[in-house]
């Protein structure tokens, strides 16, 4: 069963990588052959533009309810009746890659444009925004243990016979100055467009929306599970841009 178990996990986090990578292109119209501004659908050519834009905002509220519904500790609690507890998490990954994949494909394009910068000074550092995001993501999951977030060190663990530690509260480099980095890199990739257009803008503008309600929710789960320590840090760190401490809040925090 742990075999099993394991090549789950492996396949759940090739999945997401195809999908991580896929989505880079997607929102910046880069190399995949369909993207927020190009390719459309089949059977959405001459769709009026007011269904498009309620399947794409149909699309993005899926993959939302989805990546929340199953984030919630009270979900897991009933979901690792059903599933190995070591799968859990591989299967939020599996989950929420095949609805990542799903909106990508079915996205309508708006192509009305609001801002064209490409060719421009402005445009290029747009473009390296939007690149820095999702560095900024990645490097983010690594500092908090990307094998773990994304479910590979759980089904190790089921594998070779040993228990998952319990969870500990750490503020690794990038978690020393904003809460959410993560979060930010999402906000930085997304909005760094140098050609924004309709579609770009409901895109960007509906999942920062999300990103700040999973936030909340987040942050809620945290106080729950570690308490003070994380209300603490919660007013010594800001939440998705650097806050400059008092130099007493600094070695209260080291």
């Amino acid at each position: 069963m742990g075999i099993l178990v394991a090549l789950y996990g492996a396949i759940a986090y090739a999945i997401f990588l195809a999908t991580f990578c896929y989505a880079a292109g997607f929102v910046g119209n880069l190399v995949v052959h369909k993207s927020i501004d190009l390719g459309i659908p089949p059977g959405a050519a001459g769709e009026p533009i007011p269904v498009s834009i309620v399947v794409n905002v149909l699309l993005l509220g899926l993959f939302a309810i989805q990546h929340s519904v199953m984030a919630r500790p009270a979900f897991k609690r009933w979901w690792t009746r059903i599933v190995p507890p070591a799968a859990e998490r591989s299967t939020f990954v599996l989950l929420a890659s095949i609805a990542l994949l799903f909106m990508v494909l079915e996205w309508r394009p708006l192509p009305a444009t609001l801002w064209d910068l490409s060719g421009s000074t402005a445009g290029a550092v747009l473009r390296g925004v939007y690149a820095l995001g999702w560095t900024l993501v990645l490097l983010s999951t690594f500092q908090i243990d990307h094998f773990e977030l994304f479910g590979l060190k759980q089904v190790w663990h089921r594998l070779t016979g040993r228990s998952a530690p319990a969870a500990e509260f750490r503020t690794p480099l990038f978690y020393r100055h904003v809460r959410h980095p993560i979060y930010l890199g999402f906000l930085l990739a997304f909005w760094g467009a140098p050609v924004m257009s309709a579609g770009h803008l409901l895109f960007a503008a509906v999942t920062s929306a999300y990103i700040l309600v999973g936030i909340w929710f987040e942050e809620r789960d945290l106080v729950a599970q570690f308490g003070q320590r994380y209300r603490s840090y919660r007013e010594q760190v800001g939440m998705l841009l650097p806050r400059f401490l008092r130099r007493g809040d600094r070695r209260a925090r080291t």
